[in-house]
């Protein structure tokens, strides 16, 4: 289910003798790998702990490069299967709720239970990521989450299920996820290495929002004939796909990256070590408000769904396959690009609040539906922007940890957010709910633009003459002393 400060920082690297892999017989590069993949360069240019020194690797051209690697192909199979499941359980588990209690607070707990174990034990994921091997902590929590969903099939076809065992499966799920999130997400960069990373994260977002546009659509056409259980049955089912793609792959050829090894302070080294670096802390504080309050989608789209337009289930399915068509697009535009930078981050999130304040003032059901698409473009863009920049960005032997808290702030603010605005969309109703979380979203994108302006020694200009930018960051004048030329050097790169 998809659903993150400086080198001198990081544990000094193994000796060679030392390393540890995934297999005894994971200790070289793959065929596949270019001289230079094994090592990813940190922001001053230099090979980092848990790599082979080697020249920055150039990333590949092509929006699916990353599938010529055989793993990759083998995970991305797999994952396709399951994330298809998994919206069929999402679209299936919000029904049911509403269903069952009437109410989008009541969606909004549920929402905020899934996700309130990242908020909790996010952190400690990471750690577990840079300790363990992460193919095999995957085929665990893989296993786990399947048995979740067949463990809801059994209560709702048995006609067993109540409200509050939906919350349980939902809580039990986030607790999986805490692991599973980090590990997928630092697994990657071993399955292609640093040249094809930034094509893996956008087509890993591609592949999810694939099955984001199968799964609504045929969960709506099970829901209204048989009911949720099925769909929660195809979900813990689906997981097989996955297990057998991590079973089949060939561990010789994944990337070397060096374990880390039990000691104490390893969270207070992950902090510290997003803290003295402002490439990794800005795009995470920015995905904060944006998890936290612009994407709580089950509780405004049921809200409009079943309040606004009176309508039923394949409705509300048809409102999130409008959102994954766009979010598809929007990944696969990502692919395409050969960089990321926090200008296109910020612009993106500004973006993203003002649709969904225009989204939650439409007239009428098409107007609303037509901005879904676009809403769920820039909302992707967000996403992979922030996550493949964090990634390259990252120290391997520190990844987990990053990983573990860009995902502990942007899936973790849910269970503030969610409870918030589900009260939010059932006291004032769903158009108020859905402004509020698109206006906090854009002040967000704002005021962290502004900071980074002012970090980086610029100001903004309005020109309104013809042929000239009409809006645009500038040097401020005075403003290059020795802390604003470091800082603007360490922005540049992201900028």
């Amino acid at each position: 289910m998809s659903t993150g400060p400086g080198a001198h920082s990081a544990p000094a690297p193994n000796s060679h003798h030392d390393t540890v892999t995934d297999d005894a017989n994971a200790t070289t590069p793959g065929p596949t790998e270019a001289p230079g993949d094994a090592a990813a360069p940190n922001p001053n240019g230099t090979a980092t702990a848990g790599t082979t020194p080697g020249p920055a690797a150039t990333p590949r051209t092509g929006m699916f490069s990353s599938l010529r690697i055989r793993n990759y192909r083998l995970f991305a199979t797999g994952q396709v299967v399951s994330n298809t499941g998994t919206w069929m359980q999402r679209i299936a588990q919000d029904w049911l709720v509403l269903s069952l209690t009437g109410s989008s607070g009541a969606v909004g707990i549920t929402t905020a239970l899934q996700f309130l174990p990242m908020l909790l034990f996010g952190l400690y994921g990471g750690v577990l990521t840079d300790r363990f091997a992460k193919r095999k902590l995957l085929l665990c929590t893989q296993s786990a989450m399947g048995l979740t969903g067949l463990a809801l099939a059994g209560l709702t076809l048995s006609g067993q299920v109540q409200v509050w065992h939906v919350y349980a499966g939902a809580f039990l799920l986030g607790l999986v996820t805490v692991v599973d999130n980090p590990a997928r997400q630092a697994f990657v960069s071993e399955m292609v290495g640093q040249r094809d990373l930034r094509n893996a994260v956008s087509l890993n977002s591609a592949n999810f929002q694939s099955a984001r546009l199968i799964g609504p659509a045929v969960a709506g056409v099970l829901i209204t004939a048989f009911g949720s259980g099925w769909a929660f049955l195809f979900n813990g089912l689906s997981f097989l796909a996955p297990l057998t793609g991590l079973l089949m792959m060939r561990t010789a050829e994944l990337h070397k990256v060096d374990r880390v090894p039990r000691s104490k302070g390893q969270l207070r080294e992950g902090l510290a070590y997003v803290r003295q670096h402002p490439e990794l802390i800005w795009p995470i504080v920015l995905v904060g408000f944006i998890g936290t309050f612009g994407f709580n989608f089950p509780i405004w789209l049921t809200a409009f769904t079943y309040k606004v337009f009176h309508a039923g289930a394949g409705t509300y399915a048809l409102f999130n396959g409008l959102m994954a068509a766009g979010s598809l697009i929007g990944a696969l535009l990502a692919a395409r690009r050969s960089g990321s930078r926090l200008r296109m981050l910020v612009g993106a999130a500004l973006v993203f609040g003002l649709l969904e304040c225009v989204a939650a003032l439409s007239p009428g059901f098409w107007v609303f539906a037509a901005l879904l698409a676009p809403i769920g473009m820039v909302g992707l863009t967000i996403n992979v922007t922030a996550n493949s920049s964090v990634q390259m960005a990252t120290d391997p032997a520190m990844r987990g940890r990053v990983m573990s808290l860009f995902m502990m702030v942007f899936m973790g603010g849910t269970p503030l957010g969610a409870p918030l605005l589900g009260w939010v969309t059932d006291t004032y109703g769903p158009r108020i709910g859905f402004l509020a979380g698109g206006a906090i979203s854009a002040a967000a994108a704002a005021l962290v633009g502004l900071v980074l302006a002012r970090s980086g020694g610029l100001r903004l200009k309005v020109d309104l003459r013809r042929g000239h930018p009409h809006v645009a960051f500038v040097p401020r004048r005075g403003a290059a002393g020795a802390s604003g030329e470091a800082t603007e050097k360490e922005l540049a790169p992201a900028a």
